[in-house]
């Protein structure tokens, strides 16, 4: 794929990254805008790495409402600058990951979040459903380590694959965000409601109907 003038400046503005490294990294990546981006982060020459560590103690406290009040979602994220928070990169970002979290109803921010007692009762349930499956014994731990493994990729917002773009997740999709506005973000914290939860059992293809609507 022939690397455009433009295309390098473009992921220069997003990266800060040389002239030079951002065309050699198009180049190594047939021209993929987020896999040249990681490639730059890890030779450790996207500017986007070093904002990680920065100070974020500004930024946003964002609603969603979905389905006509059915679903709600209050959303922290933070930025280092006012300003950044102003920025309609920054909102849209914000918005986003508010829907994303109506849609796929994750346990917390990452998997350190999750009480290990949650995790020990998960890890009991797949070790009970193994043995029931007629799986050896001796296999039974690294089976369950496996799935374990996949239940919080799926159910920690930061490893869930990103709603508006499957093909990366939502950590990928905030190093993006960081490198565009360059400015460390922080997804902080949330909450979300459903209407009825824990009295009335929702729709089984209700998650789906939601995430539907947001690709739409």
């Amino acid at each position: 794929m022939a690397i455009s003038a433009q295309m390098v400046k473009e992921l220069r503005e997003r990266t800060s990254a040389g002239m030079l490294d951002c065309k050699k990294a198009l180049e190594e990546n047939g021209g993929d805008f987020d896999k040249a981006i990681d490639w730059l982060r890890k030779k450790g020459l996207s500017k986007a790495a070093k904002k990680s560590g920065r100070v974020a103690a500004e930024g946003l406290v964002t609603a969603y409402i979905h389905g006509g009040g059915r679903i709600g979602v209050l959303l922290e994220v933070n930025s280092e600058t006012d300003f950044v928070a102003r920025n309609d990169d920054f909102k849209n970002f914000t918005t986003d990951i508010a829907m994303h979290i109506a849609a796929t109803a994750p346990l917390a921010v990452s998997a350190e979040e999750i009480p290990q007692d949650k995790i020990t009762k998960e890890k009991e349930v797949l070790a009970a459903k193994n043995r029931e499956e007629g799986k050896k014994e001796e296999m039974i731990d690294k089976i369950v380590n496996g799935q374990i493994n996949k239940w919080l990729a799926e159910n920690c917002l930061m490893d869930q694959k990103f709603v508006k773009n499957p093909d990366i997740t939502v950590a990928e999709h905030l190093k993006n965000t960081v490198a565009k506005i360059g400015e460390n973000l922080v997804i902080r914290r949330f909450s979300r409601f459903e209407l009825g939860e824990g009295i009335e059992k929702r729709s089984e293809n209700f998650a789906d109907e939601v995430a539907a609507a947001i690709k739409n």
